[in-house]
């Protein structure tokens, strides 16, 4: 006795010539990581990356903070009894210099940080990175947050020596410093990327930077203020956006003193 056999019937579509329609493909278990997270994750390891080399050089911690201390010594000592400061008569010349150097340590540290853009194009880490799938503004975003936050870092270190300057810590206008220094962070940084996007070596970086930045700053009324000065130094020292900052730091560290 054999066994029944069962034979497939065809569908009313196979029989009459159609194909049946493919089933669909079931979706892959495992995701692939979105586009803002590829843009965070380049951001977050270009700013890791800066701040861990920063660290990791002995030289640069020790010249952050022993450099603005020695100008703010020898320039507000040398100053202070032969510089009498029109326009802030509540202030010595060494509280008067003082938020000068703290934005000149902001300044500094920008030109130093933002130098490393010439560096890893040279080491050819910045064309793996454009070819990674991070898109130009995460990496320009990466590395001006890494470079800011060295050069905020640094001018918290300075600030510090505040109470030195005639700075009642119970009185400073913390959230008006944080925003003004915050601002200036970002402000120079970017400036300083422009320019090491544009200048392919150290040396030419590092000239443009002295003809443009350094004026900027001795001109901002961080060495001395706009009243007292010429006429047409004064037109440019009221046009120079980096006074803003200086005057910033002035009015959240003395108030109605600056």
């Amino acid at each position: 006795m054999s066994a029944d056999i069962p034979v497939p019937v065809p569908s009313p579509m196979e029989a009459q010539g159609e194909a049946p329609e493919a089933s669909p493909v079931a979706p892959a278990s495992r995701r692939e990581p979105g586009t803002l997270a590829l843009q965070w994750a380049t951001v977050r390891v270009l700013l890791v990356r800066d701040v861990v080399r920063f660290f990791r050089q002995p030289s640069r911690v020790v010249g952050a903070l022993a450099q603005p201390i020695l100008f703010w010594f020898v320039i507000g000592s040398g100053f202070a009894g032969s510089f009498r400061v029109e326009g802030a008569q509540g202030l010595g010349y060494q509280q008067f210099f003082f938020p000068g150097v703290v934005t000149m340590v902001v300044l500094f540290s920008a030109i130093f940080a933002t130098i490393t853009v010439i560096e890893d194009r040279k080491e050819g880490f910045l064309q793996a990175v454009l070819a990674g799938p991070g898109s130009r503004l995460a990496v320009v975003l990466g590395k001006a947050l890494g470079s800011s936050t060295i050069a905020l870092m640094q001018a918290s270190l300075f600030l510090l020596f505040a109470p030195l300057a005639g700075v009642d810590v119970r009185a400073v206008d913390y959230p008006l410093l944080a925003a003004v220094m915050v601002l200036s962070a970002l402000a120079l940084t970017g400036m300083g990327m422009a320019l090491a996007w544009w200048v392919r070596s150290s040396a030419g970086y590092h000239a443009v930077m002295s003809l443009v930045m350094l004026p900027m700053w001795v001109l901002s009324g961080a060495m001395f203020p706009v009243k007292g000065a010429g006429p047409v130094l004064s037109w440019v020292m009221l046009l120079n956006p980096m006074r803003f900052s200086v005057e910033g730091v002035r009015r959240a560290l003395y108030g109605a003193q600056a």
